[in-house]
């Protein structure tokens, strides 16, 4: 079981080191990438303080930082889109991290009733990139109201 995280002592341990030592921002937070690891589908993108990615790993369970709730939240909790965590990858200065995990429930991931969090893009026209965008995903895998009732929306302006 994880209960603290090692300092950073240098460069060399960092970037080429077997300790994983995580870079944590002002804000005491950390990005992470979730990825399908069936097929490397980009599901959603969120951030971790040392709480949440110490209960990630002891639970093998995605918990999250929300930056608008301030509080740990862990996924699936309310809707049953629970994300278990298959491998924890970090990069080369350990700043950023990438859950690959195994989609519990309806194959879903995003509060919005789309597989991915990603489900536009920017629309390409004549040589450049609009401020249009696109539906990559044509259908929701679940409608949200059901799952989630009169909860308030994650979202805020």
């Amino acid at each position: 079981m994880i209960k603290e995280f090692d300092k950073r002592n240098s460069v060399e341990e960092v970037e080429e080191g077997k300790i994983l030592q995580p870079k944590f921002d002002q804000n005491n937070l950390i990005p992470v990438i979730t990825v399908d690891q069936i097929n490397n589908e980009i599901l959603m993108h969120g951030y971790m303080n040392q709480e949440a990615f110490r209960l990630s790993m002891n639970t093998k369970e995605a918990h999250y930082w929300s930056r608008s709730r301030k509080c740990i939240w862990k996924k699936g909790e309310t809707s049953g889109l629970i994300q278990k965590i298959k491998e924890i990858k970090i990069d080369d200065d350990q700043d950023c991290v990438i859950f690959e995990v195994e989609l519990c429930g309806l194959q879903a991931s995003c509060h919005v009733g789309y597989k991915s969090c990603f489900y536009r893009k920017l629309t390409f026209r004549e040589g450049h990139y609009t401020d249009k965008l696109e539906f990559t995903e044509k259908e929701k895998v679940f409608d949200p109201k059901e799952i989630y009732g009169n909860a308030p929306n994650p979202t805020k302006l």
